[in-house]
């Protein structure tokens, strides 16, 4: 399997496991938690197919990268990101962040810049901020929330996953919109993620403010958002960043979950390649 290495100061080198198909302009698939690149199976033939690049890659902690204790948070992350650019050396770039990825995307321009990025997608994703507190009372989740996922996470990991992938591809009404098989994949992939990377997550992507990063966001960019995500709702992610982002565009899918690339893959593929392909 393929990997790019990155060192680190105090600690063994991480290896991120990446796969890279097709040939035209590039485009890096960024995956949510507590899954890894496998999750964009949907999508990968149909991009390539449309003539684009596809890179995907598994976060530190997850799918087959290396599991180090530490550096979950968005700076880490978002510094593997850029070396992941540098060292495939890509150009004219259009990253799509799904959930967590979402805050890959986001700090990765607020950090980095935009010279290697022709455009973004922020599907299902975290941004703007999901912490409800005194400087955002429109946010999803409170601190006490957070604890409480924090803790179930530490006491049973497997049960959290099991009703988290329930949830995860369920809409409103609890409806289950992929098959058993396909929720069962998901968990196993969840599974055998680092159990520290999978904790020390959850206060990454819910105590992350990403205000100013999408402030900084000047390149086309789409939301792509289930209007019955039971994880990150609408309302406080998705259409938020619409806001927030000068010119963006959003589509939102009728009824889509959370897991909404798989559970609406043909609709969530035509709005993805339709504005790369613009762009």
């Amino acid at each position: 399997m393929p990997y790019i290495e990155i060192s680190q100061s105090k600690s063994k080198p991480v290896q991120l496991h990446y796969q890279d198909f097709g040939d035209g302009p590039p485009v890096v698939l960024i995956h949510g938690w507590p899954l890894s690149g496998r999750t964009w199976e949907p999508q990968v033939a149909d991009l390539v197919d449309a003539g684009f690049r596809v890179i995907t890659y598994d976060r530190r902690g997850f799918g087959g990268s290396s599991q180090p204790w530490d550096g979950y948070d968005y700076d880490s992350l978002a510094s593997d990101l850029n070396a992941l650019i540098t060292e495939l050396a890509l150009k004219n770039v259009c990253l799509v962040g799904f959930s967590m990825g979402g805050g890959e995307v986001a700090r990765y321009i607020g950090a980095y810049g935009t010279a290697s990025i022709r455009c973004a997608v922020f599907a299902a994703a975290v941004p703007p901020f999901l912490l409800k507190c005194e400087s955002n009372p429109q946010g999803a989740v409170s601190e006490e929330e957070v604890v409480k996922k924090e803790q179930a996470v530490l006491k049973d990991r497997l049960n959290f996953l099991d009703e988290f992938t329930q949830k995860f591809f369920s809409k409103s009404d609890g409806t289950l919109l992929v098959s058993e098989a396909q929720r069962e994949y998901a968990k196993t992939i969840a599974a055998f993620a680092s159990p520290k990377g999978t904790h020390d997550c959850i206060a990454s992507f819910s105590r992350t403010d990403f205000r100013d990063d999408l402030k900084r966001i000047d390149v086309p960019t789409l939301i792509i958002h289930g209007d019955s995500d039971r994880i990150v709702p609408l309302e406080v992610s998705g259409a938020r960043t619409h806001d927030a982002v000068k010119g963006s565009e959003i589509h939102i899918i009728k009824n889509g979950p959370h897991g909404c690339n798989l559970s609406h893959g043909e609709e969530f593929n035509r709005a993805l390649i339709d504005f790369i392909a613009a762009h």
